[in-house]
């Protein structure tokens, strides 16, 4: 079954082999779905018996046309029928605004949706794809992209609000200055398939904007709001004119007799879909705490009903996703074939607990057990990823983070004899779980870890030790030229004044006048540190510095300069990725929000329309 599975992954393209084809290649039995983002809540048990019930009429005769179902989804949802075409599928959608409203050019930022670049390219069209970076959480700056579609002078903008596969979310206020800015393109796309299941503010939909403006679609799904990807609808809103464009070009028929049922049954169950994204949004909470409590796992914002994941380093996508499936029957999306991803990368598809606990335990065995090999190898033995950042990682690890290979390192470095030992303690051994780190030297003593302009043993040249050996290059202190040896450091430019000061005192006088720097260092520090930033990882002391400070240690009544522990790189945290920890997100975080979370809003018990003011647009 392995094989065969492995094999209908490799023929999907940029997408996932539908269930039906995996249940055919498992006896008939499905996995647990953690790939298609569906809302698990909804239908009802209720409204899937009363479907089944009437699965002979449905099936047997045709559907009313796609007028008639259109303007029952308009009454719905508070929509003018002019301002609204309904698709086959949000696909449907995006290939007919591609053949009738992208002339030459669209820009989308990646990673995302594979229709919005597979489908204009499909075409002929130009496709200026605009990276999110990994470094920035996959965030979308509006501003950057308007400089990108300026300077690549594209004619047609997309936005996909939340982004799949990420869960990025851009505020109301956001989009609508986007398109103000625009307002010269020939179309902005707004894709807010997924925005139902987002919290981050209480009406972050666009599409009364969309209505009002000449060169504006926004784009909705159906399917995967009502959990029906099965039953192909979706629908765009846009101005009377843009909207009767796509509308013309659809049959007839394009909707099926499914669609027509779940649309006519939907007034009667609007409690019950709101409380479906509750649900989704409570569960989203959930299951990002019990996935960012695995090690070296990172889990990223999201607005979705999905989380976007990178694995451990080392971590292979297409490994852990085959090891899912065929040794816990678990199926979750791998990224690799996604534009401006990799298969360090998954996104996963917000469930109920009970399943969420059975993913967990499931990625534990797969990425750190040893039953049968974990799919986190050790750091360095050469994984082969199969795009995006999985270059930047093999390139970190091979160089140990400066650039150059290894070996080349080794060889340039002088080596020590066999008889001579480095002086200090040993370094610690660099942890496997992050790639490009040089391992964090012991904690040196005070006056070493003060700035070079302070330390006192820094300022005084002294006697090379017996047999001192060349300093290793990638040593080198700042603020000091290449120095061959002890023995021949020369003061640094910045420091001949303070140097040239300095008396020659007998030892007891040295000692004395150490002490008084000492406290005079301490006091400059303290003020140096409520006025700068401490710094994020403190330089290592040479071996003469390191001798030097313990020949000339202040006597005991002379106040001791308070140690300064290595700060952390700034927004690195333990899962290796700005602002994220493996002590679990805050609900803020997951949400997208940096500001304190408001005060719910009373839900509505009605169904959710898009807005009164639709009545008023004719």
């Amino acid at each position: 079954m392995a094989d065969n599975v492995a094999s209908l992954f490799r023929g999907t393209a940029a997408h996932s082999p539908s269930m039906a084809a995996l249940a055919r290649e498992s006896d008939g039995v499905g996995p647990i779905d953690f790939c298609i983002p569906c809302n698990p809540y909804f239908p009802t048990p209720g409204m899937f018996d009363e479907l089944a019930g009437r699965l002979r009429e449905i099936i047997t005769y045709y559907p009313s046309s796609a007028d008639t179902i259109t303007a029952e989804l308009c009454a719905l949802l508070q929509l003018p029928p002019s301002c609204v075409a309904m698709g086959n599928g949000s696909t449907e959608l995006i290939t007919w605004i591609d053949h009738l409203l992208v002339r030459e050019s669209l820009a989308i930022p990646v990673p995302t949706f594979g229709r919005w670049t597979d489908q204009p390219m499909e075409t002929g069209k130009r496709v200026d794809m605009f990276p999110l970076m990994e470094s920035n959480g996959f965030a979308l700056d509006p501003a950057q992209y308007i400089q990108f579609i300026r300077a690549r002078g594209t004619r047609v903008a997309v936005i996909c609000n939340p982004n799949n596969p990420d869960g990025g979310f851009l505020s109301r206020r956001a989009v609508v200055n986007f398109m103000d800015q625009l307002q010269d393109l020939d179309l902005i796309v707004i894709d807010e398939s997924f925005l139902e299941f987002a919290d981050a503010e209480n009406d972050p939909s666009v599409v009364e904007e969309a209505v009002l403006r000449p060169n504006v679609i926004v784009l909705r799904s159906l399917g995967k709001n009502f959990g029906l990807h099965g039953i192909r609808f979706g629908y765009l809103v846009a101005n009377p004119a843009l909207a009767g464009k796509v509308r013309s070009m659809l049959p007839k028929w394009n909707l099926n007799s499914f669609a027509e049922t779940v649309v006519f049954m939907l007034k009667e169950h609007g409690q019950e879909y709101m409380e479906s994204l509750h649900l989704v949004r409570r569960d989203r909470l959930d299951m990002a705490r019990q996935l960012s409590a695995l090690p070296g796992l990172t889990v990223y914002p999201s607005q979705g009903n999905f989380l976007f994941v990178r694995l451990p380093v080392g971590a292979e996508g297409t490994v852990v996703r085959d090891r899912l499936l065929s040794e816990h029957r678990i199926l979750v999306r791998e990224c690799g074939n996604k534009i401006g991803s990799s298969s360090r990368f998954l996104r996963l598809v917000v469930r109920p607990q009970t399943d969420v606990r059975r993913l967990v335990s499931g990625m534990e065995q797969v990425l750190y057990g040893s039953r049968r090999g974990a799919a986190v190898p050790e750091l360095g033995t050469g994984t082969s990823y199969s795009s995006g950042t999985a270059a930047v990682d093999r390139l970190i690890s091979e160089t140990n983070g400066v650039g150059m290979p290894l070996a080349a390192q080794a060889a340039a470095m002088p080596s020590l004899p066999p008889a001579q030992t480095w002086p200090g303690p040993a370094p610690a051994q660099a942890p496997t779980g992050m790639p490009g780190l040089v391992p964090a030297p012991a904690p040196a003593p005070a006056a070493a870890m003060m700035p070079p302009q302070q330390q006192p043993a820094a300022r005084m040249p002294a006697p090379a030790p017996p047999q001192q050996q060349p300093m290793p290059a990638v040593a080198q202190m700042p603020g000091v030229a290449q120095m061959p040896g002890v023995a021949q450091m020369q003061p640094a430019p910045q420091m001949q004044p303070a140097a040239q000061m300095m008396p020659q005192a007998p030892p007891m006088s040295a000692v004395a006048q150490m002490a008084q720097m000492a406290q005079t260092a301490q006091a400059q520090a303290q003020a140096q540190r409520q006025q700068a930033p401490i710094p994020a990882v403190a330089q290592a002391p040479s071996p003469a510095a390191q001798a030097q400070a313990r020949s000339m240690q202040p006597p005991p009544q002379a106040p001791a300069m308070p140690a300064m522990a290595p700060a952390p790189a700034a927004g690195l945290g333990q899962t290796g990725m700005p602002g994220l920890r493996n002590r679990g997100l805050t609900a803020a975080q997951v949400r997208g929000r940096t500001e304190p979370e408001p005060t719910p809003a009373p839900q509505p018990t009605g169904w959710p329309a898009a807005g009164a003011m639709y009545n008023q647009v004719g």
